[in-house]
């Protein structure tokens, strides 16, 4: 006891350490893991289908070139019937990445291993100068 009284700065020193550690690995997991640059060598080397979870006025506003809408809440539904090889790379994009993230699990969950999602989504897509179109 003695010990913890005369060192609490260690110990305060220790806590602040670990909560520095965690906090970017919380605030990133709605964030995706795919860099735009990253989506595009998936696509072009091993025609990887880009989906976007966006709800279809969203899509409708802008979406990346080629991308297929399977709004987030629906998801489970229409994905297998709109991607039928499950063993395709799988580019999840939403506005900002949150629901891609979601996504992701989800098609997972379905079989779809190489689903990944899109790190700040359509806005990384359109800061990196990747094609945008509207519908």
């Amino acid at each position: 006891m003695n010990f913890i009284i005369e060192n609490w700065y260690l110990i305060v020193i220790a806590l602040v350490s670990g909560v520095m550690l965690v906090l970017p690995m919380v605030r990133g997991a709605g964030a995706g893991s795919l860099t735009a640059a990253q989506a595009v060598q998936l696509i072009n080397r091993q025609k990887a289908v880009v989906i976007d979870v966006s709800e279809p006025d969203e899509f409708a506003a802008a979406h990346a070139n080629g991308a297929k809408n399977v709004p987030l809440g629906q998801f489970e539904e229409k994905l297998p019937s709109t991607v039928k090889n499950k063993a395709l790379p799988l580019v999840l994009m939403c506005a900002k990445g949150g629901r891609a993230s979601r996504a992701e699990a989800l098609a997972k969950k379905l079989g779809y291993e190489n689903a990944q999602a899109l790190a700040g989504g359509l806005k990384a897509w359109r800061d990196a100068g990747m094609p945008v179109e509207k519908a």
